[in-house]
């Protein structure tokens, strides 16, 4: 069914996911904007920085079954894993997905699949097949036929670590939403190609929160650490010794303060809800002002302890300063 696959987006999501679709010996064909991009893999090497996936894009085109170009060609299924910034004001950019909506609409045929993976807001789906729809009006789509349309439109967003992507790829749940029962069973089908763990069925709209959902609990629980860490300091109180004994509870399991979130995701993510539903989502939007403000605090508190070293040794010049920075990664490493 589906042996001609391609991937719209070579990036950290992208390029793995099509590198495992290769390694099944499916024909796969990356797109990305990006010729330098598209040359590194078709020379069988890789632009990004993964584990084990260096070698498993070399076989991949040694043994023809991964070509990357910049432009898309006709393929059985389709898979999207391109940006999904904010603009001012924390608005989602759309404008990757409406690009890769647009690239591949005139090379679509009857019977096609197209699984959106990007981070989207709610609705995001509907939109891509809106889009679709209004490119190709000689083909119909899941909002004009349901389950008899020509081009069927899923999503189901990836939840990876970094560092441990093609491992976690393969061996993760997966959360998919069809916009028709078809367009799901499809991608179960499309994704059970390489996906050991359970590849559980919703609607789109479920599946697109499922993803924010994940990413905001997250920065709702990194935020309570924050919090904490600005009110014991006001109240000079160790929070690291605070929240062993709160951690010493059987059922709490507070985080470490930080600097504010580390990656991509958590400090974008929670603003497509917030942005979806400005009234409702008051907790999600204040961890994300929590995070936002924590790195500068930090700042602050480090002028503070310079501006008291330098009142208590008389002499002492900001080039006598020295500020040691403890913990650079945002998460551990393997």
């Amino acid at each position: 069914m589906f042996n001609r696959i391609s991937m719209i987006g070579l990036g950290y999501i992208g390029l793995p996911t099509a590198t495992l679709f290769a390694a099944r010996e499916k024909q796969v064909i990356g797109v990305d904007l990006s010729q330098r991009a598209v040359d590194t893999i078709n020379a069988g090497r890789i632009h990004i920085v993964e584990p084990e996936l260096d070698m498993l894009v070399r076989a991949a085109v040694q043994q023809g079954y991964l070509r990357a170009t910049t432009t898309p060609e006709p393929a059985d299924a389709f898979l999207i894993a391109v940006p999904t910034p904010f603009t001012d004001g924390h608005k989602p950019d759309l404008s990757y997905i409406q690009a890769a909506a647009h690239s591949i609409a005139p090379v679509l045929q009857a019977g096609n699949l197209v699984v959106l993976e990007s981070t989207s807001p709610v609705g995001t789906t509907e939109q891509l097949a809106t889009w679709l729809a209004e490119a190709r009006p000689d083909l119909r789509f899941p909002q004009q036929a349901g389950d008899d349309a020509d081009i069927q439109v899923a999503y189901c967003p990836e939840r990876v670590l970094p560092g441990k992507v093609v491992h976690e790829l393969v061996a993760n749940d997966r959360v998919i939403g069809g916009l028709t029962r078809k367009a799901s069973e499809q991608a179960v089908a499309l994704y059970r190609i390489f996906v050991e763990g359970a590849c559980i069925i919703t609607n789109a709209r479920t599946a697109e929160l499922c993803k924010l959902t994940e990413n905001s609990a997250r920065d709702v629980s990194i935020a309570f650490a924050n919090e904490l860490s600005m009110i014991c300091e006001r109240l000079e109180i160790d929070v690291w010794e605070l929240i062993a004994l709160a951690n010493r509870h059987p059922r709490i399991n507070i985080l470490q303060p930080s600097a504010g979130v580390g990656g991509h995701c958590i400090a974008v993510d929670p603003w497509f809800i917030v942005d979806s539903c400005p009234e409702q989502a008051r907790l999600i939007r204040t961890a994300r002002e929590v995070n936002d403000h924590k790195p500068q605090w930090v700042i602050d508190q480090i002028k503070l302890a310079i501006a008291d070293a330098l009142s208590a040794q008389p002499g002492k010049t900001m080039a006598d300063i020295q500020v040691a920075c403890l913990g650079l990664a945002f998460k551990p490493q393997a």
